[in-house]
């Protein structure tokens, strides 16, 4: 065990508290009940366990802290600018909650330096963590332990323990043996509305343990104790939590131990008889000299390993220095481009009618090869999803070069993985499941697209088209909720070809995540051409022109409508209306195009009539308000899905009705 002073170690965490405190007091907004109760958990790990040198807080073999309580985000915060990460000064605590700064209210990775992933929704952080555990195998079995061998710490709160996705989490964790996953929990026994026995009486430990991890009980302020209990943790083939017993607030004498101390500042008074209370002296954000000096050097402590580590990295070979960076950082494989146009081609040659979900199986097959980096699985849905390819081999604790998960019945928790995986660095990842069950993964997938993740979801029965298991199945609403949220690339592509190029856009976007919309339904293969250019790249495109002259009526349509409007355009033409076809596979990027370019695929018809099977939400941006839209206008029904097309009239004849209703008008 390392050896550090009780009051050395009481003024390196008191140093957090006064900062913790200044911050959310200069503010007049925050929640400073946190830092100051975990001060002594956080002194611990970034004093006496963590492998960290602030230096450079993104060096890939580093020890990972992932805040999952965000709201106290100054703890973190604190952390950074003691230990003397680059960029993180003494006004930017100062700042704190105010525009712009890099110290926003919850966490954000792509925001402030040496945070780990944006946390702030409870659970987010505990979640993403394991998806960071299993990174951290999987890349150690394939560099080794001399490159890849680090730990997982995450700070979590009672709030993140009760949120749903926490059980999916570390149900998850412990089925995989993620022995480098260690969680503390604040368990200072007060939520917002009071103490936690109002409204919750989980014996947390016992849940843990159920779930095959490691779980003990320990003071949250005896420095020595929380040590002890990590270094067993590090022994441990299970993942393990901590329960440290702390008080929130820790030192305010008035609002200690009370939701007071939770989500508001402590007021002047408080304050001040806090510091008095904790010994601590000087003005608002003032660190004596001594105690700043000492948590630099902390800061710096893990600059051997780091030396030592990059003496290693350097040792491999120069191909493979190459590739480790380059995935490091999600670089798109040389070979992926032409891997695509082979598959193209191949489809071209031997056309395949088939579900884009079985097309996007096909693409997987030519894709793996050239990205050993693909990281697939799904939600106990994988003969549904289609995303395992015949090579693939899962990842479990006895085959951790596994490529697929078993996520199991978990879409929240395999999304929030998923963001894990990705934000480790080394691993491009995608998962499955149906449509409709975006809605119990939708608060990572926001995250993921806040952070620029460029995660793939690929998300199948995409439509009344699933058929018999009825309205519950039937996504109506999804597609146009998915559109809605910023930095989300929603595609429902038409054929092989379009789900082949839906990949290919997928994983050439870096700066955010993609959901592809499958059929379950068998689907013609439409698309005739197979060059290099990504043609769903823009969002749509002239599939067909108009025949014998100008474009009377636009018909635009996406995944398994456009068979629709190819079928209404022959119709409207054994009535002398001249109509064109435009696949829209990905409406929210075609509207992201510049003016020029969507007008040259939107076109100038006088008549512009969409079918979807889904709500209109969304294409009277192409449309127009006076545009035909054949779709949904409420959830669907149970039957043979010809039948309940039928049912809810999205046909080609009524295609051709919305068209003529307005030429003859």
């Amino acid at each position: 065990m390392t050896t550090i002073d009780r009051a050395q170690h009481d003024k390196l965490a008191n140093a957090i508290r006064s900062l913790a405190m200044d911050g959310v007091e200069k503010a007049n907004s925050g929640h400073p009940g946190l830092p100051m109760g975990a001060a002594d958990v956080a002194t611990v790990l970034f004093t006496r366990v963590m492998t960290y040198d602030a230096a450079d807080p993104r060096w890939p073999d580093r020890d990972r802290f992932v805040l999952s309580a965000g709201h106290g985000s100054m703890l973190l915060y604190a952390l950074l600018y003691l230990t003397g990460v680059p960029g993180m000064e003494l006004d930017d605590l100062k700042k704190f909650r105010q525009t712009e700064s890099k110290t926003p209210g919850h966490p954000e990775n792509f925001m402030t330096a040496g945070v780990e992933t944006t946390t702030g929704p409870l659970g987010q952080g505990l979640a993403t963590a394991v998806g960071m555990a299993m990174a951290e195998r999987m890349l150690a079995a394939e560099y080794g332990k001399k490159i890849v061998d680090h730990h997982t710490y995450v700070l979590a709160s009672d709030g993140d323990l009760m949120e749903g996705i926490s059980h999916e989490a570390i149900a998850l964790a412990g089925h995989q043996k993620l022995n480098k996953l260690i969680v503390f929990w604040d368990d200072n026994g007060i939520s917002i509305d009071g103490p936690l026995s109002i409204s919750d009486n989980v014996d947390q430990v016992a849940r843990f343990k159920a779930c095959g991890w490691r779980a003990e009980r320990v003071d949250g302020h005896d420095p020595d104790a929380i040590e002890a209990a990590v270094r067993r943790a590090q022994k441990s083939n299970k993942p393990t939590m901590i329960a440290c017993k702390t008080i929130i607030g820790f030192g305010a004498p008035k609002k200690q131990g009370t939701s007071k101390a939770h989500g508001e500042a402590l007021g002047a008074e408080e304050l001040a008889a806090a510091k008095k209370n904790l010994g601590i002296t000087g003005g608002p954000f003032e660190v004596a000299a001594d105690v700043l000096k000492a948590w630099r050097g902390y800061g710096k402590a893990g600059a051997a390993a780091h030396a030592d580590w990059k003496g290693r990295y350097e040792a491999m070979s120069e191909r493979k220095r190459d590739e480790f960076d380059r995935r490091q950082v999600h670089g798109i494989p040389a070979k992926l481009d032409k891997a695509i146009l082979a598959h193209k081609k191949a489809l071209i040659a031997t056309p395949q009618n088939v579900a884009t979900r079985k097309a996007s199986e096909l693409a997987l097959e030519a894709i793996t090869p050239v990205m050993p980096e693909l990281v697939m699985g799904s939600a106990d849905l994988t003969p549904s999803n289609n995303t395992r390819t015949k090579a693939a081999q899962d990842f479990t604790p006895k085959t951790p070069k596994g490529r697929y998960v078993r996520y199991g019945i978990r879409e929240h928790g395999m999304a929030a993985a998923m963001n894990g995986i990705t934000l480790h660095g080394g691993f491009r990842t995608g998962g499955g499941t149906f449509l409709v069950f975006a809605d119990y993964a939708r608060p990572s997938m926001r995250l993921a697209a806040l952070m620029g993740l460029p995660v793939v979801y690929v998300m199948t029965h995409d439509s009344i088209g699933l058929g018999e298991d009825g309205p519950t199945h039937q996504p109506v609403e999804q597609i146009a909720s998915l559109r809605a949220m910023p930095n989300m690339h929603v595609f429902r592509p038409a054929d092989t070809i379009e789900t082949a190029e839906a990949w290919q856009f997928a994983l050439e976007n870096t700066k955010g995540p993609t959901v592809l919309a499958l059929s379950r339904q068998n689907l013609p293969q439409l698309r005739t051409d197979a060059t290099a250019t990504n043609r769903s790249a823009k969002g749509g495109y002239e599939l067909l022109p108009a025949e014998g002259g100008k474009a009377e009526v636009s018909l635009f349509a996406s995944g398994s409508e456009v068979e629709i409007a190819v079928a209404a355009r022959k119709l409207l033409a054994e009535k002398g209306v001249k109509a064109r076809v435009v696949s829209v596979p990905s409406l929210e990027l075609l509207l992201a195009q510049d003016e020029a370019t969507q007008a040259a695929i939107i076109g100038s018809a006088p008549i512009n009539v969409a079918v979807e099977a889904g709500v209109r939400f969304g294409w009277d941006a192409v449309i127009g308000e006076d545009g035909g839209f054949v779709g949904m206008h409420s959830f669907g029904a149970s039957g043979p899905y010809k039948e309940v097309y039928k049912h809810f009239g999205i046909t080609p004849e009524a295609v051709v009705d919305a068209a003529m209703k307005r030429h003859n008008g």
